[in-house]
């Protein structure tokens, strides 16, 4: 497919400029999109804010290759970009981000019969929610699943509580994004602790993360402690 210049790169894979309508995302791997753009379609017919797709599981045809995701392209910048920026503060980007996450799970699970599962993003963080025409659209669905809405809060306070315990510049801000998720956390979700619960298994997958270094690893357990910290803290 005829492309543009790159636009920009993730860890995992780059984003190309076609036209000012759509944009194209390949995996350096080669990883198979099918089942990401599977889920995104479903929901979209949802109503949950997705970029429109074009291809087999979208609006329109294309021969793209099965490693390429052709879709909508948003104008506008990341959360994180208008949090650097003063646009938005850091509170309302927890709340955001919350609000993202209540939103998914209140979508029905597309294949599990479980009636506890719903489909987790399992990367929602600041970098991948776009402001476009003033409402977020969650991008970068590659680690989509079904399962426990919880995991998908544990893992969202965990990425950005390894950023909050760290030696960078967001570190503040990121403790004050995750200090407002984490006070929209539905009583009913209970996320564990260092050894169980869905804590536990958020540091699994995140140690397990071939993209993350060995410095981002060894804060695992520091954030979890400040994530405890702030959970406790709640009114």
């Amino acid at each position: 497919m005829q492309t543009g210049g790159l636009l920009g790169s993730g860890r995992s894979a780059d984003v190309f400029a076609i036209d000012d309508r759509w944009v194209l995302r390949r995996y350096r791997d080669g990883g198979d999109v099918t089942a990401e753009a599977e889920v995104m379609a479903y929901l979209a017919e949802h109503g949950y804010p997705v970029p429109r797709l074009r291809g087999p599981a979208g609006a329109g045809g294309s021969t793209a290759p099965r490693t390429d995701l052709v879709m909508q392209r948003l104008h506008g910048p990341s959360m994180l970009q208008a949090l650097l920026q003063g646009v938005i503060t850091a509170e309302e980007a927890g709340a955001g981000l919350a609000d993202l996450l209540h939103r998914l799970h209140s979508v029905p699970a597309r294949v599990s019969a479980d009636l506890v599962h719903r489909i987790l993003h399992l990367d929602l963080h600041p970098d991948n929610v776009m402001l476009t025409s003033g409402r977020p659209v969650v991008i970068d669905w590659r680690n989509t699943e079904e399962g426990p809405p919880g995991l998908d809060w544990g893992m969202s306070a965990l990425i950005l509580a390894q950023v909050a315990v760290g030696n960078t510049a967001l570190v503040e801000l990121a403790r004050a994004v995750l200090a407002s998720l984490l006070t929209h956390l539905s009583p009913a979700i209970t996320l564990g602790s260092t050894d169980s619960g869905y804590l536990a298994e958020a540091r699994k997958r995140r140690a397990a993360d071939p993209s993350m270094n060995e410095s981002e690893t060894h804060l695992l357990g520091e954030a979890i402690e400040l994530i405890l910290e702030l959970t406790s803290a709640r009114p």
